[in-house]
């Protein structure tokens, strides 16, 4: 970890890594993650020297939510994630929703 990392930092990098080892990441991946997650959020907040174009207006790591992860299958947040946002929205017959019936009444597809 590098020195320029806050506590907290240094905190939130720990947890994405044991949160990617505990997904079947491997040690290195899982660092690597991490680190990336880290630093584009250090780019963001105007911590580091220089920073990427995407660091800066792209959504954040937190907010992307697994999309364009590389994954095959389904991409976006997930059916319960739409759920509970619809419910916050107060949207009617949401229980009843597919996971594209979710994101288009939300405006997500």
């Amino acid at each position: 970890m590098p020195k320029e990392w806050s506590n907290k930092q240094e905190r939130q990098y720990e947890h994405i890594r044991d949160s990617a080892q505990d997904r079947g990441e491997s040690q290195q991946r899982a660092e690597e993650i991490a680190a990336r997650t880290v630093n584009k959020n250090r780019a963001r907040a105007g911590q580091t020297k220089t920073a990427s174009r995407s660091s800066i207006q792209d959504k954040s790591p937190q907010q992307r939510g697994g999309q364009r992860s590389g994954r095959r299958g389904p991409k976006g947040p997930t059916r319960d994630q739409l759920y509970n946002e619809a419910r916050q929205r107060n949207i009617k017959g949401r229980s009843k929703m597919t996971k594209g019936q979710l994101a288009r009444a939300l405006g997500k597809a």
